[in-house]
């Protein structure tokens, strides 16, 4: 990390779990664990119901609230979803958007995240962009041509300035939820051909100011390691994040990392 030029980000992405009482009792549990957190954002991005409950359990604290996705019309006929304008009334902060289980599991293609992106900047939200190879992909040696074409497309038409606002999550598909890790070497590798893209893309002014996350099994066993990469900014973290002591430990080693 190099936290002169950028934030560092530990976010949790609780996915599909934690009623609103275990939601409660979770961020309760968190919040003196992080309160004396100064140079790492701490994010909590909750399911939908349990947005009201995160934001008025953490209201005065460190802990900063995001959802995990967001639709990219304002309003209309779209029933089921929920717009970025709606979560930015709320005082949600924060919205993952492109997840590899959105785009595997309910058709999103980088067209509706760029869709999504945009959408999410207009209504004053930072979003969270994910993006990662298949293991398929990896392995036919393919991964920084499936990465610039994510990162060419997700942000098409985004300026510099709102490109500043966003967070670059790299989770190489085949080490989520699967308990594989890329290595920190091969994190810090991806985290900066990301960087380097991003600097032909804008600049490499630009390109510095990014928050690039790893997320794909960070844990509280290798977050130091991982972190201690010039351009891991933090990570994205599953279900270590619905632990608080491992939630915890992952951010202090970004804290003193």
């Amino acid at each position: 990390m190099n936290k002169n030029v950028r934030k560092a980000v530990i976010a949790g992405n609780w996915k599909m779990n934690k009623t609103r009482p275990e939601a409660k009792a979770l961020l309760e549990e968190l919040k003196p664990m992080v309160a004396d957190i100064k140079n790492v954002e701490v994010v909590a991005c909750v399911p939908f119901t349990n947005l009201e409950t995160a934001l008025a359990v953490t209201e005065g604290t460190n802990i900063k609230i995001g959802a995990e996705n967001c639709h990219f019309e304002k309003s209309g006929a779209f029933t089921g979803e929920i717009s970025a304008d709606m979560l930015a009334e709320m005082g949600v902060e924060y919205v993952v958007l492109g997840h590899s289980e959105r785009r595997q599991y309910f058709a999103e293609t980088d067209e509706t995240v760029n869709k999504r992106t945009v959408a999410a900047l207009a209504a004053g939200l930072k979003p969270i962009v994910c993006v990662g190879e298949l293991l398929w992909e990896r392995e036919c040696n393919i991964t920084e041509e499936v990465i610039a074409r994510q990162i060419k497309l997700d942000f098409f038409g985004i300026n510099a300035d709102d490109l500043k606002k966003c967070i670059i999550a790299y989770e190489p598909v085949w080490a989520i939820g699967t308990g594989k890790t890329a290595t920190a070497d091969q994190a810090e590798e991806v985290c900066a051909f990301i960087r380097a893209t991003l600097a032909k893309l804008y600049s490499a002014e630009v390109a510095e100011a990014v928050t690039i996350q790893y997320g794909g099994s960070m844990n509280a066993a290798n977050a130091a390691e991982l972190v201690s990469k010039t351009n891991v900014d933090g990570g994205l973290i599953g279900g270590a994040s619905l632990k608080a002591a491992d939630f915890t430990t992952i951010i202090n080693a970004a804290e003193n990392g």
